[in-house]
């Protein structure tokens, strides 16, 4: 294998072979059979399809074993392990009166696995088998790839691995990681000897997205589809040509790729015409990216906020609902009072507990617009898919609102669920990672990414366990629920200590007993103490406001030294109530002479 790891850094293109799956389905009978399984049911046919592979000029086969891990995560071990047995024997004794090479073919681990151990398992099947070489595919990080990696090469010294990602035209993955960034990293681990990306994308796409990456030090890999699907009858196809194909990949492979091959759609025709366009002796000329005459400067929006919480100054974010009909009059007023009463943000839910109301981003942009005030969104993952939310990332960003909160969000009500589907396309840690790509990648001005932390919850080291995963993926500020009980506190305090992120301390103004009661039994994620619910018995409207600005002082002072500033909601539209506590909060951050001075 000494010779190949030489190749992959020296000569090329390596030319794989096509979609194992896409040559299967097409033969008579075998549409929606699992190809895998194939290579146990009926190996003359698997067999039959490496050799029109190699016979189009392909010099390196994978497996057919992409769904392995699949079924070794869901506990079929037996299963697994004799898919890859019996596909490795197939691959070896095709290729070898060929002279091509084998690669052992790893598809993503499933979610919620231990990615490193299940590819580990499948190696030391593969290396049993005979196989030697390793290709990870598809894959939507790099979870599990360095332990791969270090395993391959203490077990097997002259291994080979290539590892390639699924990104989108944009450059990044289903769980919203940066495919620069996956590039960089698993191109410095020891025992990876190529890196890249495949699936998703044609070859158009792929071809343009390689060409505005850094590839100083990188063996690249590229395997595109053979074009976009579409669905004719009940059948999926790809209507690439293989003409077309070939040429591109033959242009992929003169803007830098050393290993070149094809995915989903590609047939032994496609590898035949992508054979004969890298045989051709003319050099292909790749086209430079146009530019303009001119290179606009870049926009740059103030962001008061992160500047405030950046010098290391106390900040107040206050909450305010979104109308539920189209009448915004009493809003944009509510805004401006809170404004002008202190509030360094004005955050703004999306559609709180599932319900339907104004959107958050549009109102932010209003806001940003016309009052001049610094909004905070919420942006929840229940309602949009990953395309309908970098859309409205970008026009976010073009309207100068550049701090978001990310959310998973309340699920739709149970009464709606019949007509009102929830999209979930992924969770608010893949979220938050998508966001932190396009600040690396695409904005000008990057957003400052604020995420929820549950003091309230139950088992809360899970909590701070996700919030460390939430640091990594990019939040730089967290907003808690509210603290209204010692249990919260010392969760708070536990934040504080493990947490580098900004924390902004959620202050819930109570506001009767019966809203004690509610929130207790019917709001996840709020805890009322008894004895401060028990306060509210029997107090009229005036008297129980009275009483939620004293306890909303003293719970502010109490958080203090634990937060970077306070996150206040406002119950009810109550607005003058909050102006009420953001007076009383100036007054005890006052110093004590200036205090008196300004008692009447």
């Amino acid at each position: 294998m000494s010779g190949l790891k030489t190749r992959l850094g020296v000569q090329g293109p390596l030319l794989f072979d096509g979609a194992m799956g896409t040559c299967f389905a097409s033969r008579p009978g075998r549409a929606g059979e699992r190809c895998e399984l194939a290579s146990l049911t009926c190996p003359e046919e698997i067999s039959a399809i490496h050799r029109a592979y190699l016979d189009a000029g392909c010099q390196a086969l994978k497996t057919n074993t992409f769904t392995a891990g699949a079924d070794l995560a869901e506990g079929r071990e037996t299963e697994a392990r004799k898919i890859i047995q019996a596909s490795s024997r197939l691959a070896l004794e095709a290729a070898e009166p060929y002279g091509a090479h084998v690669f052992a073919d790893l598809g993503p681990a499933p979610d919620g696995t231990d990615r490193g151990e299940n590819y580990r398992r499948q190696a030391s099947w593969f290396l049993e088998a005979g196989v030697r070489c390793f290709l990870a595919e598809t894959l939507p990080s790099d979870d599990g790839i360095p332990e791969l990696a270090r395993y391959l090469s203490a077990s097997c010294p002259e291994a080979v691995l290539i590892v390639s990602f699924a990104v989108s035209f944009d450059g990044t993955t289903r769980e919203g990681h940066s495919g620069q960034a996956l590039l960089r990293r698993v191109s410095t681990l020891e025992g990876v000897d190529a890196a890249g990306f495949n699936c998703v994308c044609g070859p158009h796409h792929l071809l343009e997205y390689i060409r505005g990456l850094d590839l100083t030090g990188v063996t690249l890999s590229v395997m595109p589809n053979a074009g976009y699907p579409t669905v004719l009858g009940r059948r999926t196809v790809f209507q690439g040509t293989p003409d077309y194909f070939g040429r591109k990949l033959a242009e992929i492979a003169q803007a830098g790729a050393s290993v070149v091959g094809g995915c989903c759609g590609t047939t032994p025709a496609h590898i035949a015409q992508a054979a004969r366009a890298l045989a051709a002796p003319r050099r292909l000329t790749v086209p430079a990216r146009p530019r303009g005459r001119e290179t606009p400067a870049p926009v740059s929006h103030r962001n008061s906020l992160a500047e405030k919480l950046d010098d290391g100054r106390r900040v107040v974010a206050v909450e305010l609902d979104p109308p539920a009909d189209d009448r915004i009059d009493s809003f944009l007023e509510g805004v401006k009072t809170l404004r002008d009463a202190g509030a360094d943000a004005v955050t703004i839910a999306d559609c709180p507990i599932g319900r339907p109301r104004a959107d958050s981003s549009l109102l932010a942009c209003k806001l940003r617009r016309e009052l001049g005030a610094e909004p905070l969104p919420h942006l929840t993952c229940r309602d949009r898919n990953l395309n309908a939310t970098k859309a409205l990332l970008l026009g976010l960003s073009m309207e100068g609102v550049h701090n978001v909160l990310l959310v998973t969000g309340d699920p739709i009500p149970s009464e709606d669920r019949g007509e009102v589907k929830s999209v979930f396309n992924f969770n608010s840690r893949k979220l938050i990672r998508y966001v932190a790509s396009l600040n690396d990648t695409v904005l000008q001005t990057p957003f400052r990414i604020f995420a929820a932390l549950n003091v309230n919850a139950k088992n809360f080291s899970m909590q701070l366990n996700i919030a460390r995963e939430k640091e990594a993926a990019g939040v730089t500020g967290f907003l808690t629920q509210p603290v209204l009980s010692r249990e919260a506190l010392e969760n708070l305090r536990q934040a504080r200590e493990t947490l580098n992120s900004r924390i902004l301390g959620g202050i819930y103004p109570v506001v009767s007993y019966q809203n004690a009661c509610f929130l207790n039994n019917e709001i996840a994620g709020m805890r009322i103490a008894g004895e401060i619910a028990a306060l509210y018995q029997g107090k009229d409207r005036a008297e129980a406001e009275a009483l939620a600005v004293r306890i909303s002082a003293r719970i502010a002072g109490e958080i203090a030294p634990y937060t970077d500033g306070l996150y206040l909601m406002t119950p009810f539209k109550r607005v003058s109530l909050m102006t009420r506590i953001l007076e009383r909060l100036r007054q005890d951050e006052a110093p004590a002479d200036q205090a008196e001075e300004e008692r009447p």
